[in-house]
């Protein structure tokens, strides 16, 4: 299928690796030209010039914490005029209820609430002046089935549903889309983490880990992050102008649930 999006301008955020760059592998591979942001310099310099070679599309990489006013303002001037924008940043560490402070929870709104609406004011006004424009919103399955580990992502990111649950809306009409791609468990640095976390605390290999993990998953499997980017440049392209505001799970089923 054509995306119609060839030409186009990609913001994508923490697209070194993981679900930022099965989102940004995919958008290149439908010709829209990127700028790449992440923390790590050399990984993100690598991956800006892997896509470029095998797409054919400009590739700028941007390296800075976009979770903080100076790394958003550097990102955003090298970004210029951005047609897509792909927010997202890595998720707050697991615990229990007793261990976050007020700081904890400030970080993970700051990163994962704050951050992506910044960047949202930011595009949005030239997106609209413009009349065409998509916005996808990298979150998480907590949102629709908080899990009570990630208290901190559910807190920050459920904050973030509801700011695009009315923003999406006012900005529709002007051939802007903005919507939510909720991750269930994928092949990410971030299943890593939390499949450690399991390891550590119960004594168990990761093998075991990962086994018991994925029998919870209908399909059987983690997710990976060329499929995930097959449906965030679906979202981004020209046929995807009817759907606005939604949270769109990719879980493989593990949420048991009609709607």
């Amino acid at each position: 299928m054509d995306l119609g999006i060839k030409g186009k301008r990609a913001l994508v955020c923490a697209s070194s690796k993981g679900l930022g760059r099965g989102c940004a592998e995919a958008l290149a591979a439908a010709g829209v030209d990127l700028v790449l942001n992440a923390r790590g310099a050399e990984a993100l310099a690598a991956t800006a010039e892997e896509l470029a070679a095998r797409h054919g599309v400009k590739a700028t990489p941007v390296a800075a914490d976009i979770t903080t006013e100076a790394g958003r303002a550097e990102v955003l001037a090298a970004a210029g005029e951005v047609d897509i924008l792909v927010t997202n940043a890595g998720g707050p560490p697991p615990g229990i209820w007793s261990d976050w402070s007020r700081e904890d929870f400030l970080r993970a709104i700051d990163a994962n609430m704050l951050t992506p609406i910044a960047l949202m004011q930011a595009c949005l006004p030239g997106m609209m002046e413009r009349g065409w424009g998509r916005v996808v919103n990298i979150t998480s399955q907590s949102v629709k089935a908080p899990i009570a580990a990630l208290g901190l992502s559910n807190t920050a990111r459920t904050g973030l549903t509801g700011f695009v649950a009315g923003t999406s809306r006012q900005v529709a009409h002007r051939g802007v889309t903005i919507n939510n791609l909720l991750p269930g468990i994928h092949a990410t640095d971030r299943a890593v983490a939390l499949d450690s976390a399991v390891v550590k605390a119960e004594g168990i290999t990761m093998e075991a880990a990962v086994a018991r993990r994925s029998a919870t998953i209908p399909v059987g499997r983690y997710g990976t992050p060329e499929e995930f980017g097959a449906m965030c440049a679906f979202l981004c392209s020209v046929h995807a102008g009817f759907i606005v505001g939604q949270n769109i799970l990719l879980d493989g089923g593990a949420l048991n649930s009609t709607l």
